[in-house]
């Protein structure tokens, strides 16, 4: 038994409204009803691949999404098929995919498309080079993903992910360039405004009602071409054409949002075996207008479905269908006798009518004519838009017109135009300040990225996605306080979310608070034990205890959920260091740089092994690449000074201190190693003056008192070496061999910058 033709434009109603309220699975099973019944459609395999991945079922999605090469005449089966590849790591399938459909979303705007009653469920041009953009980034290919993120955003400024993708590569990003309001985006407003002031006084708002009635409309722009799209993005032969298929829209309501004509009980009219034609029956009066067409705007009441190849109807036709529209309909009180007696008084009427109608017309005379004919383009009075139409009278009319209808008060276009401008003028505002702290962030330039979030209004400044920046920016200062208090308020205004986490758990190993990390660690795993960033909590709370193996073991729990969590992997080296492995060690810091080229932890790692190794050239080239990422971390150039130190290039490493010094002057060990060289090349003098800032910022530090007495012994001070020599002897009391022989030879020549601290 065949299915009525109305069934698949009523499950795809009911797919829709199961995914709009969460129930997937219904959805999905509601889905495979559809793609049972037309299996060749690529709409229904659209919606049977969107629930699953949905579900996160992205291999079942990708076969959906490519079932019968649906993905390549199909856009929203490409845009599935792309994001299933982006989930599954086959990023230039994905790619190719999009690409092959481009002519069906490029040019594409689905700007002031989407509301609680209008919804588009294929993506525009935004939308499908902000994807492309992810795939080339996670392919590895800057330079394409850069330029696709960059077209996203010239199309809409409000695509956050294009932006913090651009952060995230390392391109160089102007946010005041790019949260400003495009040339689309004021545009759909006023022309909206004007179609809708111009369809008979009726007002934006019962648009907007009538669209929510209307099931199977979904927002529906006119501007998606019907002859290249289907209902849901796919090619136009997966649903029945209609007028609104073959007549030409008008280039001035082409940004506007237009409801289609509800469908009665489910069905189609123009499915129901009826001709585009044929006279339609007496219900049409019931049902909603369809838009007018380019050379023929009609009002409200008068609107009808016509095929522009036919011949036009004749007068009384036309003019029988205007009184019939505008007669009140009464089901049940006239039976259908009586409607027939009263259509053919009507006819009477009519032919009178015609009959002592005047032959020429006027501009002043009858507007009936002129309205309902067609073969006049009308001429829209602006300034009276309630005015009444006269018209012939007959005895019929007099009996069955409702008394003149007051139209609404025209749109006041001008105030709502300002006011959408002021609400995004204040949105991009926000997203600048905020876009402004990521992208300081992003080049690990801490300090501006606080002073970018700190501008950002307080309501907005206190959530969890900005204060757990602003944490990580204390975090890249090494200001560990303000990140750990930054981070206890998120864990109490979210405390379930697992998110940041793992640079929480660092910050309290960083302090060596093992209770607070204890307690992180156990609490993140209760509440969600496949969550990465709990297993890192747990592997952190491990090391700070010494138990380096079952640290390693949790770091690799944590990779093994996400591959792509170079912090994990960066961690998992740091313990293998510990053990002593450093082949393991460097396979750990090799992968997290594979996961993320730009995580500069991963090279300072692999240069961290290969000095232990004494391969100190080898070294020196893996800690520039994370100097280079990160620009703004002085610990990175002196352990490139300490390279070349070793390598006995003295004035090139003392070069490397001073800029180390010059990024964070309150840096203890930057002006510690600048005071080992100059006293290698014999500036005591130099060399005391950071001492003695030194011995004020670290006052119980042996190895500052060590070097201080050996600074002094150069300097002919007998005296302070020995008090200062002394007093390194009593805080590390493990180097008394060492220090008791700098005293016997105090009257001796020094050779310059040995220090008593373990040089690795």
């Amino acid at each position: 038994m065949s299915a009525p033709p109305g069934v698949n434009a009523q499950l795809r109603q009911l797919v829709h409204y199961h995914l709009d309220n969460g129930f997937t699975e219904n959805a999905l099973f509601l889905a495979g009803r559809l793609h049972a019944l037309d299996p060749r459609s690529p709409d229904a395999a659209h919606l049977l691949a969107l629930c699953n991945l949905r579900l996160g079922r992205y291999k079942q999605a990708l076969d959906d999404a490519r079932s019968k090469n649906a993905h390549t005449q199909h856009l929203g089966c490409a845009y599935i098929f792309a994001q299933a590849c982006l989930a599954l790591g086959r990023y230039e399938q994905g790619a190719q995919a999009l690409d092959k459909v481009r002519g069906l979303w490029a040019g594409r705007n689905h700007w002031n498309k989407h509301s609680e009653t209008s919804r588009r469920h294929v993506p525009d041009a935004a939308a499908c080079y902000c994807m492309l953009g992810k795939l080339y980034a996670a392919h590895g290919d800057s330079k394409k993903a850069i330029d696709y993120f960059v077209d996203a955003l010239k199309i809409n400024s409000f695509m956050w992910d294009a932006f913090t993708g651009l952060c995230d590569i390392g391109a160089v990003v102007r946010p005041h360039n790019v949260f400003k309001i495009t040339p689309d985006m004021l545009p759909p407003v006023s022309a909206s405004n004007t179609f809708q002031s111009r369809l008979n006084g009726r007002s934006a708002q019962q648009n907007s009602y009538q669209d929510s009635e209307n099931p199977f409309g979904n927002g529906q722009n006119i501007r998606d071409d019907p002859a290249i799209m289907g209902e849901a993005g796919g090619p136009v032969q997966s649903r029945p054409v209609t007028s609104r298929a073959r007549t030409k829209t008008n280039p001035e309501v082409d940004q506007t949002d237009i409801p289609r004509p509800v469908y009665q009980n489910g069905h189609k009219r123009t499915v129901s075996g009826h001709s585009l034609q044929q006279p339609q029956p007496q219900s049409q009066s019931q049902s909603h207008p369809q838009p007018p067409s380019q050379s023929h705007p009609q009002s409200q009441s008068q609107s009808q479905l016509f095929d522009p190849t036919a011949a036009p109807p004749r007068r009384s036709v036309r003019l029988l269908n205007s009184i019939t529209q505008i007669r009140p309909t009464r089901p049940g009180t006239t039976s259908s006798r009586e409607t027939r007696e009263m259509e053919s008084k009507e006819r009477r009427e009519l032919r009178k009518a015609r009959a002592a109608a005047p032959k020429p017309r006027s501009t002043t005379g009858s507007t009936v004519g002129r309205v309902v004919s067609g073969n006049r383009k009308p001429q829209v009075d602006t300034s009276e838009p309630s005015k009444p139409q006269s018209r012939p009278t007959s005895m019929i009319e007099t009996a069955v017109a409702p008394p003149p209808k007051m139209a609404a008060p025209p749109i006041d276009t001008s105030r709502d135009k300002e006011r959408e401008r002021d609400a995004l003028i204040w949105l991009l505002d926000l997203l600048l300040k905020i876009g402004s702290g990521y992208r300081h962030l992003s080049r690990y330039d801490a300090t501006k990225a606080l002073e970018a979030f700190g501008v950002v209004p307080k309501p907005q400044r206190e959530t969890p996605w900005v204060l757990a920046h602003i944490g990580k920016a204390h975090y890249e200062r090494t200001h560990y306080a303000e990140a750990a208090s930054t981070f206890r308020k998120i864990r109490e205004m979210v405390p379930a979310s697992p998110e940041h986490m793992e640079v929480y758990s660092n910050t309290l190993w960083q302090l060596r608070d093992e209770v607070a990390l204890g307690h992180l660690a156990h609490t993140l795993m209760d509440q969600d034990r496949l969550s990465p960033q709990a297993w890192c909590a747990l592997g952190n709370a491990s090391s700070i205890n010494g138990q380096h193996d079952e640290a390693v073991k949790c770091f690799s729990r944590a990779t093994q959920l996400d591959p792509k969590f170079a912090y994990a992997f960066t961690l998992q080296g740091h313990e293998h260091v510990a053990n002593e492995e450093f082949d393991k060690a460097m396979a750990a810091y090799r992968n997290a740089i594979s996961a993320d080229n730009r995580h500069y932890n991963g090279w300072y790692g692999l240069g961290n092994v290969y000095e232990r190794l004494g391969k100190y050239e080898v070294a020196e080239k893996h800690y520039r690449a994370a100097a280079e990422i990160n620009q703004n971390n002085a610990m990175l150039l002196v352990r490139v000074g300490l390279v070349l130190d070793r390598m006995k290039k003295t004035e090139p490493a003392l070069l490397q201190f001073e800029n180390a010094i010059k990024i964070e002057p309150r840096s203890v060990m930057a002006r510690f190693r600048k005071s080992q060289v100059l006293l290698k090349l014999n500036a005591p003098q130099e060399a005391l003056h950071e001492l003695l800032y030194l011995k004020d910022a670290a006052p119980d530090d042996p190895n500052i008192h060590f070097l201080l007495g050996r600074c002094y012994k150069k300097l002919r001070d007998r005296a302070s070496a020995i008090r200062h020599l002394t007093i390194a002897m009593n805080l590390d009391p493990k180097s008394h061999g060492v220090i008791k022989e700098v005293m016997e030879s105090i009257d001796q020549e020094d050779d310059g910058g040995w220090s008593s601290e373990d040089e690795n």
